[in-house]
């Protein structure tokens, strides 16, 4: 406990999953928590349940990303770390994505990331005490192989991996002490797959058969991670993607069980 005690944290899409697990989390290791997402109702209700505080916002916009930072900076006077976890997926593959689809999933999984990055460096330069903080991208194992059925989610992520390394290396160049990671989850009980469990007949045991631990990651499971790369127990680490798949990756793909 108190592994972040005392410093102020920015969770994008913290209304459920991944960002709610992880706002709930850095509260508990003591950290003052801004809470952000579009859905105002469950996003205000993780704030409350922590003693943080909600902002509505759409990460696509970098006059909402102003007003967040503007806010948090008025509360609370630093930033010392940004999860950028709000993110969308498409379900179209090459052949039936339109350009509407494609520009939304681009601006909200890989501008908002951007902006998101861009805001909190001119913020963290800023903190008292001098340059710091740390940032969480989150990525996927999409980044590093494609879903067939949906192209724009398979670059966006890949995307984010890039952002992730482009910043990282261009903070640390500049001195400024300003740590960038990302994490790269397999398949996770979010709000975006229980969508999926709930209108496609056995999609659990597809999901399960993913890893070979045989079953999908829970939220807290990434928001475990999460609360590494942004503590300075991962002060030597950045510009890395962390994959916590279950070992998906790790399987060839053609691996089969022999018969006991």
């Amino acid at each position: 406990m108190g592994r972040i005690e005392g410093r102020v944290a920015i969770v994008t899409g913290g209304a459920a999953g991944i960002g709610a697990a992880t706002a709930r989390r850095f509260a508990a290791e003591g950290a003052k928590v801004v809470v952000t997402d579009i859905d105002d109702t469950n996003g205000a209700a993780v704030a409350a349940e922590i003693g943080g505080i909600f902002i509505h916002h759409d990460v696509a916009s970098e006059d909402g990303w102003k007003v967040v930072m503007a806010e948090t900076k008025r509360q609370f006077g630093r930033l010392d770390i940004l999860f950028n976890n709000a993110g969308i997926v498409s379900r179209k593959n090459i052949s039936n994505v339109d350009l509407e689809t494609w520009h939304r999933t681009v601006g909200i999984n890989l501008t908002g990331t951007l902006i998101g990055c861009q805001q909190a460096i001119a913020m963290m330069r800023e903190n008292p005490g001098g340059s710091s903080g740390a940032i969480v991208n989150v990525s996927s194992t999409a980044g590093n192989t494609g879903i067939p059925s949906d192209v724009s989610y398979s670059a966006t992520k890949a995307g984010v991996l890039g952002i992730t390394r482009s910043v990282a290396s261009w903070c640390a160049r500049e001195g400024l002490n300003i740590r960038c990671n990302a994490i790269q989850p397999g398949t996770t009980l979010t709000s975006l797959t229980a969508e999926s469990l709930r209108t496609v007949p056995n999609i659990m045991e597809a999901y399960k058969s993913m890893s070979p631990m045989g079953r999908m990651a829970q939220p807290e499971e990434m928001a475990a991670l999460v609360l590494f790369l942004a503590s300075d127990d991962a002060s030597y680490i950045t510009g890395v993607g962390y994959l916590a798949d279950g070992g998906m990756l790790a399987q060839h793909p053609g691996a089969w069980r022999a018969p006991d």
